[in-house]
Parts: C-alpha cells; structure tokens; sequence
C-alpha cells in the first residue's frame, strides 16, 4: 500500500535508477523524502513478512536517498535554507554524495566496507576520481565504526536478532582450506553451473517483468492484487515443501541444539517427532541471514539431503522469479546467494568423490558464482565475500570461480540491471561503443533527425515562446550574424534559462544588445541553477510577444562541437565521457551558404536501439560482430 499509493519509485531496489543518475539520466522522484521513508518502513515489512527478497538493493537505495537530501538540506519546500548548503548545491557534488551514500548501503547491508566502495567503482559510478575513492572509503568507515558500535550495545539479544553473528555475518574463517589440481574439475563446474544459471535466471525475470509491466499499467488496483498473489504463493510453497521430505533423525553430536526450539537457529522440527528434524523446514523457515549461515555452515556434509536442496533451490528460484518486480522494496542480493549456495552443496554431494573441500565452501563458491552469473560483478564481489566469510584462504579460488561464471554469463545476455535499465527506458550509455558504430557518422545520424530548431542571439519573443512550446528540447543552438550574409554558432542556451528570461520579462523593445552589467542585475546564480516550470504557465500579453530578448548573456559560447565526419562510436565515447547532455555537429566545410550547425546529438539519440531504429540495415551488422 505505501508504494503504491505514496511511493511508486520506492519499489524495486533502486539501484538501476542510481546507475542511471550517476550515468547522467535525470531519474525524477527517486532521492525524496517519501521515497526514503516508504523505503524503510516497507523494506522492513517485505523482509520480515518472509518474502523472497532481501534488504541489501533497498539499503543501497536508502543510502543514496539520505545523501540527496543530507546535500540539499532537505525535500521540496521544506528545505534548510543554510549557508554551507550552497556548496553542495550542484550536479558534480551531489552525484558524488549520491555515489557515498550508495557505497554506504552496501557496508551497511554486508558490513563490508571496502566491498561497497568496490561496488560504487564497479557497478554503479560512471565518472570516477581519486577525490571520490577516499570519500565513499571514509563514508564506509563511518558507517562500520557506527555499526560495530550498536552491536556492541545490543549483544546478549538487547535487540532481537539485531547484532547475531558479530560484524562478520558468515564467519568460517576458522577453517583451514585446502585445495589440489584435482579440484579445479568441481570448482570449474560450479562456477560454469553459475554463468549459465545466472544467464537463465536474467532471461526468464526479463520475460517475467515484461508481463508485470503490463499488469501494472492497469492500475493501483492491479499492482495490489499482484503483491498479494505472490504473497499468497510464497506462504503455501514455504508452509507445504517441508512435507516432501522426510524427518532426519539428530546426531548425538549435534547435542541439545537439535531441535531448535527457540526463534533462531538450525534444526527446525516442524512436522517431526522428538530427537528428528526436518532439514527443508531447516532452510526455508528461517530467516534469510540464518538460511544463510545454516547452507554456508561447515562441517555439516550429512546435514541437508540431496533431495532437500534441490526443491529448496527450485522453490527460491520460482519465489525468486515471481516476488522481483511487485510493488514492494526488494532486493536480489541474497535470494541469488541462497539460491547460489544450494547449488554449490547439490555439485558438492553429487561430485563427492572427487570434492575434497568443505561442502559448506562449496555452497560459498556456488553463491558467488550465481551472483556473477547473473550480475556479471568480480572484483566487488570477491572482497565483499571475503568480508563475509573472513577467509583469505579462499580468495584465489573464489576469484577462480567469478571470473569463469562472469564469462559463461557474458556469453548468453548482459546483467540483471543492464536489463532492467532497458525494461525502464533510461537511456544508459555504456562505456564501451558497439563496433558497428564505426560505420557511421554523426552527420549521416543527424541527417535522420528533425532538423534543430536554432534561435537567434537577440530573438522575438513569440518566436522563443513557439519553439519552448512545439518542442521539448532541453537546449537550443543560438545563430549569430555578425555581417550580411554571413551566419556563425555563438553558442547553446538551455531551456530552463529562457523560460528563466520569460519569467522575469527581460523584454526589450528594439532589436539591440544589452551589456554584461544588465543581466548581472536581473539574474542571480541561484535563479539559473533553479529548473523553472514549464512555458504554459507564464501569462505573456501580444504586446510583449513582439518584443525582443537578448539571449548571448544566458548563452553557452563554448560548448562541445564535433565534425559531421566523426564516427558515432567515438561521440559515444566523448559524450560519456565528458558528462555531456548535448552535442553539436559542426559542417565539415564552412561558406555564406551553408548553414553553421549540421545538428544536435543528446544522450536519446546515442543509445544503440534508437540508432538502429533509425538504420535498420546495421541490426545486420551487428548480429556479425
């Protein structure tokens, strides 16, 4: 209910969108105060309530929220109007606030502070400086001391489950791994099993949040019913797998913990009788932290059947599958590590002959392997592992395996948020160009465009009305003509800047120029930066419409300029580079006939599949390459 009716945005983990504003995609209605709040709250709930889901996306999520309003002093007309705001108070300084407070998310969902400034440099950041690294390493060493900190408080069960575990959520690091020759054959198994699962599981969700689309077009109604189906479908497969399989009598060994009578823990009895346990109700009726530690746990090669850990890998997958897209906050962090580690137990007991290392490392491998498979994250990954598991023991073997599942994934379709991002519409652009970009020129790309609407440096004011009204282009060239017959680019001037001048009626009523001095007076820095409303809600009588507004004070005179001749796959490269939102194309020969701007190139018209749109005879080429 809080995300459909007071949040939309809040849905979902939120880091797609985050990749997308760091990448320079305006992603509206995403770092709000009530999205923060309806974040918290329903994270909380959707976690709790059993779903299979986890808080890991949502806190990434939480962290980006509370640093966009942390940088602005607040939400909407509710601003802290304070003095040292105004230096956080632009794009590069908020983006990179957004990029801590991404990274904090992450120490805070793993307790993994070098792991979540990997995952800011690896997966979300696209512009990344030596300034950023120590800030989001020093944002994530609060965040660890804070953390350390109230589970000092909370131990002895001051706060629930809060603090269980310590700062290293699954500890094996006190056991010793020991590896030959011969076990890169199960090892390299595992980590193929999870680039092809990985890829499976990224091209079914595809199909799947394809059709959610569509039953969440229909209506707030809909999206309710839809919640509440998967919430359905989630207590009946939780509560009747268990009777599958059958009770598994304690092992003396195991002592007084079997069964577990208390609200955590191993060794679940559900249907059983005294002394047995059911090793399925063990694994789903858990919570997901204790779910984890249970498959994760060494030493326990007999605890879990083969049967068991297949139908509790099935039943994650589908629950998986079903749950990601409904209107709740959700992420896939740790339903693919569950899902990961049950396969990497399944490879260790159907392989036992030949796996000599721990099952319970096994399904450590196996988790890291799905989470590549399908993410297509390495260098993150094996260090927020490492923090996880606290044993460096296993880190070139991890590496081993996340390489391998990385290639097998990479092989079949790109990542799950690559994915989503495309399933959004935001104009992602990667860094790297599609090779059959090379074939094509900036101005044959233009050329199949409209044609730009151009303005002149001192414009009537009907005319700059019409075009803000036909269009909606964020920035229009501005002509000048210095003599007869003679035409050059002076420059760009944004859309907000002349609804700015409209505003404020900075009307003249001859054709002239005015002086530097005269726009300093009428506009302030603070007015400019401000994104002003639309061009509808100015009422502008006939007589102002015939006269005149200067604009080569509010233009841009040295914007970035590229020959017709260019390759699109080096405009892609410089616009991504560069954080650019427009680009003008420049006519390879100059002359009195020819006009002095081919046409403009914004981030819409770079994405591959609106190129292709365009030119149908490169999909051709591109099934080639």
């Amino acid at each position: 209910m809080l995300c459909v009716v007071f949040a939309p945005t809040a849905a979902g983990p939120g880091i797609p969108e985050i990749k997308a504003y760091l990448n320079g995609v305006d992603t509206p209605n995403m770092f709000g105060a009530p999205q923060l709040i309806v974040k918290i709250i329903g994270s909380i709930c959707a976690v709790s309530s059993g779903l299979d889901l986890g808080k890991e996306g949502p806190l990434v999520h939480i962290g980006a929220c509370l640093a966009n309003l942390l940088s602005q002093g607040g939400s909407g007309r509710h601003r802290l109007r304070l003095r040292w705001l105004r230096y956080f108070d632009n794009d590069r300084d908020r983006r990179d606030l957004i990029t801590c407070g991404a990274s904090s998310g992450v120490c805070a969902a793993f307790r993994a502070p070098v792991g979540g400034v990997l995952f800011a440099l690896e997966e979300v950041a696209t512009w990344w400086r030596s300034a950023l690294l120590w800030r989001t390493f020093f944002s994530t060493a609060t965040v660890v001391v804070v953390l350390r900190g109230f589970i000092e408080v909370c131990r002895n069960g001051r706060c629930g489950l809060f603090g269980e575990g310590g700062l290293i959520l699954f500890d094996v690091g006190d056991v010793a791994v020991r590896y030959h020759a011969g076990d890169l054959l199960p090892v390299t198994i595992v980590g193929v099993l999870g680039g092809v699962l990985g890829a499976l599981y990224n091209h079914v969700l595809h199909k799947v949040l394809r059709v959610y689309n569509l039953i969440n077009e229909k209506g707030r109604a809909a999206k309710l019913a839809l919640a509440l189906a998967v919430c359905a479908l989630t207590s009946a497969l939780l509560y009747v797998t268990p009777f599958a399989v059958p009770c598994t009598p304690c092992d003396p060994a195991f002592g007084g913990a079997c069964p577990t009578l208390g609200k955590s823990g191993n060794f679940k009895r559900f249907n059983c009788p005294e002394g047995h346990y059911n090793d399925l109700a063990t694994l789903l009726h858990a919570t997901n932290v204790d779910a984890t530690r249970n498959i994760f746990s060494t030493g326990t090669a007999g605890e879990f059947r083969l049967d068991s850990l297949l139908i509790f890998f099935a039943v994650y997958c589908v629950l998986g599958l079903f749950t990601f897209g409904i209107a709740v906050p959700s992420g896939l962090f740790l339903p693919i590590i569950l899902m990961g580690s049950a396969y990497g137990r399944v490879t260790a007991l159907v392989l036992s002959r030949f796996a000599r290392i721990d099952h319970g490392l096994y399904a450590v491998l196996g988790a890291a392997a799905l989470m590549s498979g399908s993410m297509r994250m390495t260098v993150s990954l094996v260090v927020i592992f490492l923090e996880l598991t606290n044993n460096l023991l296993l880190l070139p073997i991890t590496m081993f395996v996340l390489l391998i599942a990385k290639t097998v994934g990479d092989a079949f379709n790109p990542s799950i948020y690559e994915i989503i991002l495309d399933l959004k519409g935001l104009p992602f652009l990667e860094a790297k160009p599609e090779p059959w970009m090379k074939d094509l020129t900036v101005g044959e790309l233009a050329a199949a465009k409209p044609r730009a609407v151009a303005l002149q440096v001192v414009e009537r004011v009907s005319t700059v009305v019409e075009a803000l009204r036909a269009t909606r282009h964020n920035g229009f060239p501005v002509l000048d003509r210095p003599r007869p017959g003679v035409s050059e680019l002076h420059g760009l001037v944004l859309r907000s800047h002349l609804v700015a001048a409209l505003r404020k009626r900075w009307f003249l009523p001859e054709r002239r120029r005015t002086e530097e001095w005269e726009a300093r007076e009428m506009f302030s820095s603070a007015e400019l930066a401000d994104k002003c409303g639309g061009v509808d809600e100015l009422e502008i009588s006939p007589e102002e419409m015939g006269m005149y507004v200067d604009l080569h004070p509010l233009t841009n005179t040295t914007p970035y300029t590229v020959v017709e001749t260019m390759s699109v796959a080096k405009a892609v490269v410089l616009f991504r580079s560069v954080a650019l939102r427009h680009m003008l194309i420049m006519p390879k020969f100059q002359g009195p006939e020819i006009s002095p701007i081919v046409g403009i190139l914004t981030r819409q018209d770079l994405i591959a599949h609106n190129i292709l749109g365009a030119f149908p005879h490169l999909a051709s080429k591109r099934k080639t390459h």
